[in-house]
């Protein structure tokens, strides 16, 4: 099984799925249209019951709240006549009112599940300690793979081939969030910070394995050339990989994304292809671009074609 001689394969596909989930997420950056939740935004989050009366629809929730004065506001169906409603930030009072006005409208009870709040200033400082903690959790993931590698040439290629495999799999969620906001509504939000920080460890973990059974083989193969010792290593964890993510991971996010209801749908499926991804790249893109690294390809990539055009 020849995957190292396959690699550029490999790395358009990559590229086919990323870039277009990156151009919609920086358009929707440039443009101020990031579908980010009240987590990060600042707004009021309402969820509510309706015990009994004319259940009505999320457009009727919208219609009220907007007779009220409330802007921007989102509601999603996550139940039996329950409903979670995301909006600008709104006080006390102003709740009273809504639930007031919804017992009187569509003649029913109404308990209320949840109601938070939260400011702006706490949103954006949430997003810059995740992206500090991720900065250093990539630091310390080099420099504790060049250490533990430090047996073989090159050692820090090998974290610095983790990191880039790991932004691979940022990629590709960032991507899926961008094109769920786009077509389905999906918001970033806490649970999105969630998914996306334990696709990293995941993707990290699954490297690292690969990474040192690399490491073992090039004490006992020493007479192969790098690019076969690494597809032989690769080969060797190709079934531990695959079937580690399968039965511990991927059936039960595959049956909590089809059963698991609307509130845990969006980061069930986002987990879901986020450690796919992390898997795949393991295989497909972590060590191939250790192999681009070891035989500098990239000094022969647009050789061709200039000698095309010289001729």
């Amino acid at each position: 099984m020849n995957i190292i001689g396959k690699r550029y394969t490999f790395f358009i596909i990559s590229l086919l799925i990323i870039i277009p989930g990156l151009i919609a997420f920086f358009y929707m950056l440039a443009t101020n249209n990031l579908p980010l939740a009240i987590d990060f935004k600042g707004g009021t989050l309402l969820e509510i019951k309706f015990e009994s009366g004319n259940q009505p629809q999320p457009a009727d929730i919208i219609r009220l709240y907007n007779n009220l004065g409330v802007e921007d506001i989102q509601v999603q169906t996550t139940g039996e006549g329950t409903f979670v409603a995301r909006s600008s930030t709104l006080s006390d009072d102003v709740r009273g009112i809504i639930v007031n006005e919804m017992t009187t409208q569509f003649n029913s009870p109404v308990t209320v599940l949840r109601f938070d709040s939260v400011g702006p200033t706490i949103g954006r400082e949430v997003a810059t300690r995740a992206a500090i903690a991720v900065a250093i959790a990539a630091l310390i993931v080099i420099l504790y793979i060049t250490i533990q590698f430090r047996g073989i040439p090159h050692s820090s290629r090998y974290g610095i081939c983790a990191i880039i495999a790991m932004a691979h799999d940022v990629a590709i969620v960032l991507s899926l969030g961008a094109i769920g906001g786009l077509l389905w509504g999906w918001q970033i939000d806490a649970l999105f910070l969630t998914a996306l920080l334990t696709v990293i460890g995941f993707s990290v973990q699954d490297k690292i394995v690969v990474f040192d059974r690399i490491r073992e083989n090039s004490n006992i193969y020493r007479k192969l050339t790098f690019e076969t010792l690494v597809n032989h290593s690769i080969v060797q964890t190709l079934q531990r990989s695959i079937n580690t993510q399968l039965m511990t991971v991927e059936f039960m996010l595959l049956a909590l994304a089809l059963f698991g209801g609307v509130t845990l749908r969006e980061f069930s499926v986002i987990l879901l292809v986020g450690l796919f991804s992390g898997t795949y790249s393991s295989i497909f893109i972590a060590s191939s671009s250790l192999v681009v690294w070891e035989k500098r390809e990239w000094r022969s990539w647009f050789r061709r074609s200039d000698q095309s055009a010289a001729a």
